[in-house]
């Protein structure tokens, strides 16, 4: 097992990745609603990243990582609740690879069951009563597998900056050169990525993360300027983004680059998703769309102007996406 001990990538790092994932991963559309400005009261453009392989953009890190690997390695681990798995299964699947993912038992049986038709072998963990890290960090010592993190890796959070990339050229390409851009945010590997992409390539846009209420560290730590934990949180429906912490990678750059973060309900989250499908045809999971949550239901706490939102997920278990639809489908 190797550990990456590097910093985070600059620019190059994450150009670089681009090149790598060039002809591989999907140039995702930047798409818009005018029933979705109605609500926000301003412009609303959604990167809808559900449409990349394996329904997230969590496949834009795991190619990078494991594109990047050198010849020789014996194979790839991941801990993952989900998006992160299928991203490496399916990226081991096309380097030749054996993957294993270590997840837990009450992941959506969509996502365990997606992961283990891209090849992987699924390890499962009692999110409450096992330590996760341990099991993960034993299997890799002993079967002498790479150890793919899923936002404290450098090609990882570089992979997930070529997303940053495509906002650039596409919000230009839309009048957009200042606003803020709302993230879904976890240990933070898709909105580091963002930020520092942004930094060089669009510097009028300001990243801000969004997180589900109860498990809003990203955004306490920001406001705090130090790492803080997330302690006894309660069930949400936001199972993608139930990170403990912001990663020692990550935070840094978040602290340096992006505003103040957002927390919304699960209800918010609820109604983001029935807003998706109604109106921009997109199925979302419910942590994929807290962003656009944060978008519709929290325009006070937003600077004027128009907002791109990260539409970052949308592998939802079947019932849980009806059940959402029935509750909030007539509601905006």
């Amino acid at each position: 097992m190797r550990d990456d001990v590097r910093g985070a990538p600059d620019i190059g790092a994450i150009e670089a990745a681009a090149g790598r994932l060039a002809g591989t991963a999907v140039v995702t559309p930047l798409l818009s609603s005018p029933f979705l400005d109605e609500v926000a009261g301003r412009p609303v453009h959604v990167k809808a990243e559900c449409l990349q392989k394996t329904g997230s953009f969590k496949f834009r890190g795991a190619w990078s990582a494991v594109s990047a690997l050198p010849e020789g390695v014996r194979g790839v681990i991941a801990c993952s609740s989900g998006n992160h798995a299928q991203g490496v299964a399916l990226a081991a699947r096309m380097r030749g690879l054996p993957a294993v993912i270590v997840m837990p038992a009450d992941a959506p049986r969509t996502k365990r069951e997606n992961t283990a038709a891209l090849g992987a072998e699924v390890v499962l963990h009692d999110r409450t009563g096992e330590d996760r890290d341990a099991l993960t960090e034993r299997l890799a010592s002993e079967r002498g597998l790479h150890l793919v993190r899923p936002f404290d890796d450098a090609d990882v959070i570089a992979g997930q900056g070529t997303c940053g990339l495509e906002i650039a050229v596409q919000a230009a390409a839309a009048g957009v050169s200042t606003g803020t851009v709302l993230t879904c945010c976890g240990g933070g590997g898709l909105t580091a990525g963002l930020a520092l992409a942004l930094e060089a390539r669009a510097p009028g846009l300001r990243v801000r993360p969004v997180e589900p209420a109860g498990y809003d560290d990203a955004g306490r730590s920001l406001a705090a300027g130090t790492i803080l934990r997330n302690e006894a949180a309660p069930p949400s429906i936001c199972d993608a983004i139930l990170t403990p912490a912001p990663g020692r990678l990550t935070f840094p750059v978040m602290r340096r680059l992006c505003g103040p973060g957002l927390a919304v309900s699960d209800e918010e989250a609820g109604r983001a998703v029935a807003a998706a499908f109604s109106r921009v045809k997109l199925v979302l999971e419910p942590g994929g769309a807290v962003a656009l949550a944060a978008a519709l239901f929290r325009g006070d706490a937003l600077a004027p102007g128009p907002v791109i939102v990260t539409a970052s997920g949308g592998n939802v278990d079947a019932a849980l996406f009806a059940d959402i639809l029935t509750r909030y489908g007539d509601r905006p």
